[in-house]
């Protein structure tokens, strides 16, 4: 099981191993998109680019970077991620919504 620690909402949720991070986000009513995201979100399929979120802890227990977020996350850092590519195999912090130059760490 894998504990998904939402830093900004203050809420941990629990997933089966090999769950979707934005299935589970949104499941329990954790927001992923700005205004813009939620007219436009391509429903999960990877093409939009709208669910971005930034992984602040446990990044060694999510699947690799698809090549679908190698090219929508270029310019981004290594730690943001599409959270529709994202499989979740064990505990993780993750900010929604990230903005650049924020820094939010995840509470002990």
């Amino acid at each position: 099981m894998a504990n998904i620690k939402f830093v900004k909402e203050n809420r941990e949720i629990v997933a089966a191993d090999g769950g979707n991070l934005r299935f589970k986000a949104l499941e329990n009513g954790i927001d992923l998109y700005t205004f813009k995201g939620k007219m436009m979100n391509c429903g999960g399929y990877g093409q939009c680019g709208t669910c971005v979120v930034e992984i602040v802890d446990g990044m060694e227990n999510l699947s690799p970077r698809t090549d679908v977020e190698d090219r929508k996350l270029k310019k981004k850092p290594a730690t943001y991620r599409l959270a529709c590519q994202t499989i979740v195999n064990g505990s993780v912090s993750v900010v929604t919504k990230p903005k650049p130059g924020e820094t939010l760490k995840k509470e002990p």
